[in-house]
């Protein structure tokens, strides 16, 4: 009988994603927002990577600040941010948080690594209409 070793593996999972939230949580907190970046992406978080590049953006200099932290990211995390982009530029609440998120990609990613995202063809097409 492997009930009770499933549902011990399923607390512990739920008791690590609780973790996760509450360290997200002091993150923004404590306006890291690099870290907090990474740990919303990690978590698949679209929803919550917004809420994390609206803080930024409300920071004086949230530009400034926002090309800072994007341009720490690593690539997977930046591809993440990507199809993330693609969904918030849909939406005219969110359009203007997408754009300064693609300005940056577009300033500091060479056309040529740009190329070498996964989803990038796909990610432009849907971008073109709203942008």
């Amino acid at each position: 009988d492997v009930t009770e070793i499933e549902e011990k593996e399923a607390q512990a999972k739920q008791e690590e994603q609780i973790m996760k939230e509450q360290e997200l949580s002091n993150l923004l907190h404590e306006k890291r927002y690099l870290k907090a970046l990474g740990l919303a992406i990690s978590l698949d978080r679209p929803h919550t990577v917004l809420m994390v590049v609206k803080a930024i953006l409300k920071e004086t200099d949230g530009r400034k600040h926002l090309e800072e932290n994007i341009v720490q990211l690593r690539k997977d995390q930046k591809e993440a941010v990507l199809t993330f982009l693609v969904t918030w530029n849909t939406n005219s609440r969110n359009c203007h948080e997408a754009q300064a998120v693609i300005e940056t990609l577009l300033k500091h990613e060479a056309p040529d690594s740009l190329l070498q995202y996964s989803g990038i063809k796909s990610a432009v097409e849907s971008l073109l209409p709203y942008t």
